[in-house]
């Protein structure tokens, strides 16, 4: 009866294990992949101030249609840039932050498993020291009390590390379901959709407009928007070096 409580237990605490690793495998790579999206997500807000800053200097040479129109869409451009920092700002501190700390955590589970197996493996020695020595000495009765004694003592704290187990795993599985739901709540503030919905449509009318009235006056043209080649490729270059840093990491 004993024996087969044990490997009860034995498969239970397999199935923590197994717990502990999942979280510890996958939380790992969402934080890694996260922590990437996040810094992505800073280049590309430096790279819009750098552009709201170009469409400011090319207003100042246009005429002053075109120069007001460039000037409302480089402000409502930059109010996106402000929801994005935003984003990287609320992304790093809820949910970055979080994932690393599951990294102290998973190994304070990973220390509760190995009192707790040491603590039945214990008790299996013991165990099957008692069998043998009923097999060896079955009419000395001080002996097998001995055994018996120690196997109690090893069973009783075999029990208590399984409890504590028990309770701190549940915690564990308590405290992560609760923090993947609130990950998603914590991304964005709760107007965050609204506001954003507002930005876009200004962004679009005052240049739209600036340009048709151009167009309409025949007081220049608009060129075509090209990237040199030269800046293409540093930006390309940028690009690797993020993802062969990323990939060594």
């Amino acid at each position: 009866m004993l024996r087969r409580s044990l490997e009860n237990r034995d498969a239970q605490t397999r199935q923590l294990q197994d717990a502990v690793t999942n979280v510890e495998k996958h939380f790992g790579e969402l934080c890694q992949i996260f922590a990437a999206y996040v810094r992505k997500t800073a280049r590309l807000r430096d790279k819009a101030d750098l552009l709201v800053n170009e469409i400011n200097v090319y207003a100042s040479t246009e005429t002053p249609n075109l120069k007001q129109g460039l000037k409302n869409f480089a402000e409502e451009f930059a109010k996106l840039q402000d929801y994005r920092q935003a984003e990287v700002e609320r992304l790093e501190a809820k949910v970055v932050e979080p994932l690393k700390a599951y990294g102290t955590i998973v190994k304070m589970k990973r220390d509760d498993l190995k009192a707790t197996l040491t603590a039945r493996n214990r008790e299996a020695k013991q165990l099957t020291q008692l069998e043998r020595t009923r097999q060896r000495n079955p009419s000395d009765r001080h002996i097998i009390s001995q055994a018996e004694t120690e196997l109690q003592r090893a069973t009783m704290d075999a029990t208590r590390t399984t409890r504590h187990l028990e309770e701190t795993i549940d915690n564990f599985e308590k405290q992560k379901i609760k923090d993947i739901k609130v990950f998603r709540n914590s991304l964005y503030p709760p107007d965050y959709s609204s506001r954003l919905d507002i930005v876009r449509a200004n962004s679009k009318s005052p240049l739209q407009r600036s340009l048709s009235a151009k167009c309409v006056s025949g007081t220049g043209q608009v060129s075509t928007c090209r990237l040199r080649k030269d800046q293409q490729a540093d930006d390309d270059e940028e690009d690797e070096d993020l993802d062969v840093t990323e990939e060594e990491n």
